[in-house]
């Protein structure tokens, strides 16, 4: 027997699951995934066999697939439900850089400061250049690298920083207590900022997760470090090969450690800044 009030469904009205809120899955909406917890910003939506999926980028850089089912997902805390937008995704504008900044379509680089940034070595100023050469050109700094930093205080002086000559240097492994620390102490000053990263060397300063390793090896004191990790990872002990390699691994800043980023952001900000 069917009660006239309900209908076929015997479930009271008060008690039966309201349809949630469709929402267009538009690229760069942030929303949590509610089985997982997983929240992020939609990259892309596709068309599968199963049924329509949706992308997500969380702030680590991380990609998830989910697919698109009804009360799949929370948006600022409410079940919502998302469903493909109606038209093509929209360009991403403005254009970016690697480094993050807005991209100046036709820039032309700017003729060189007499402010300098100076990195410990070979690899660390090819890296710079691959995240923030656009940037560096269009406000005219030049990146040079010294080899070491044990001869640095002659360096500075024959440098010679003052106003509107200002000079960033980009250390690594400078932690207190450090040769490095002590040699960087001597030479700071108004015209010349000293900031480091706390990494043996700047191959640390890029994320495994984009290398693809689980985790950079811990190397014993005494062993040529670059060459230790090789072995540990199984690669040639090759370290120019092993530089390609992890280099061509770095497309945008999101492949770099937080504790780089802002210390080549400090100097760039410092070398162009009003004397």
């Amino acid at each position: 027997m069917r009660s006239r009030s309900y209908g076929p469904d015997l479930t009271p009205p008060w008690k039966r699951q309201q349809p949630a809120p469709e929402v267009a899955a538009d690229r760069d909406l942030v929303v949590e995934e509610a089985a997982t917890g997983f929240c992020g910003a939609v990259v892309r939506c596709e068309k599968t066999a199963e049924g329509p999926t949706v992308t997500l980028e969380n702030r680590f850089g991380k990609h998830r697939v989910f697919p698109m089912t009804p009360r799949g997902f929370l948006l600022e805390g409410q079940v919502v439900t998302l469903v493909r937008p109606a038209g093509p995704a929209p360009a991403r504008a403005p254009g970016r850089t690697a480094s993050g900044s807005v991209a100046v379509p036709g820039a032309r680089a700017r003729v060189a400061r007499e402010s300098r940034i100076y990195v410990e070595g070979r690899h660390d100023a090819e890296l710079v250049e691959r995240v923030w050469g656009d940037d560096l050109r269009i406000e005219g700094v030049v990146v040079e690298f010294l080899e070491g930093i044990d001869d640095l205080p002659a360096i500075v002086a024959d440098f010679a920083p003052g106003p509107g000559r200002r000079l960033g240097v980009l250390v690594d492994h400078l932690l207190p207590g450090t040769k490095e620390h002590r040699i960087a102490a001597q030479v700071t000053g108004d015209a010349v900022l000293i900031v480091g990263h706390p990494y043996i060397d700047v191959w640390e300063a890029v994320k495994p997760s984009s290398i693809g390793i689980p985790a950079w090896p811990a190397v014993p004191r005494g062993e040529v470090w670059k060459e230790g990790v090789c072995r540990r990872l199984g690669w040639p002990v090759d370290t120019p090969a092993a530089w390609k390699r992890i280099l061509a691994s770095v497309n945008s800043y999101k492949d770099l450690e937080p504790e780089l980023l802002g210390r080549v952001e400090q100097l760039i900000d410092f070398v162009t800044g009003e004397p």
